[in-house]
């Protein structure tokens, strides 16, 4: 008599496609904060359960607010020019999560956007991440990832793209790619010149040929 294991397998998987196409769903009509937020709530996230490397990132921008596509923007350019990968590949959820710990746009302040709104992660950040068994990679953009992912790292963010040795080959903490980080870069010529090629190897490696 034939085993049932091997049907069971693909069983399993098709529950936890199910499961995590539910909870984007009900992702995607959150509107916890709709009267804290300039904008009405529109939740921008990726994800499958397939995904190989998880970009964790801040909140959503104005233009990625208005397009409801994650990183449509000079900050998206200029990131998938590090990690050295096409639209194709990035818009690719089996490939790539995109999961920023605010999800909605968080409206403007004084000298930019506002920090993302902490319900978010509080709410849906665990239970998207529990999603994500077949993780490779995390790359963790900016200071808020940065303090949910690796909350030993104290020294600033900076520091911690210095010390990116200490979390690799699993993860690599990195500036945000906007343009008002210019600055930064220019102080830190380093970062392109020394981080970036590594990034851009240990991507080829994860994605293999899928990507």
């Amino acid at each position: 008599m034939p085993s049932a294991i091997p049907c069971a397998i693909p069983s399993v998987i098709a529950s936890v496609i199910a499961s995590a196409a539910q909870l984007l769903a009900e992702v995607r009509a959150c509107s916890l904060c709709a009267g804290l937020l300039p904008l009405a709530p529109r939740p921008v996230v990726q994800l499958d359960p397939a995904a190989r490397i998880l970009i964790a990132s801040q909140a959503p921008g104005l233009k990625v607010h208005a397009t409801g596509v994650p990183f449509n923007d000079a900050s998206g350019e200029r990131l998938r020019g590090w990690l050295g990968v096409t639209s194709e590949q990035f818009y690719n959820p089996r490939l790539f999560a995109i999961v920023p710990m605010g999800l909605c746009y968080p409206g403007r302040g004084v000298s930019g956007d506002l920090p993302p709104r902490p319900e978010c992660a509080s709410r849906w950040r665990a239970p998207l991440l529990r999603n994500l068994a077949q993780l490779r990679l995390t790359l963790v953009i900016g200071h808020y990832a940065l303090a949910y992912h690796l909350p030993q790292e104290r020294a600033g963010l900076t520091a911690a793209v210095r010390n990116w040795r200490r979390h690799w080959p699993a993860a690599m903490v990195l500036p945000h790619p906007s343009p008002a980080n210019n600055r930064w870069f220019a102080r830190n010529r380093w970062f392109e010149q020394e981080l970036v090629p590594v990034l851009r190897a240990r991507v080829v490696q994860v994605l293999g040929d899928e990507g």
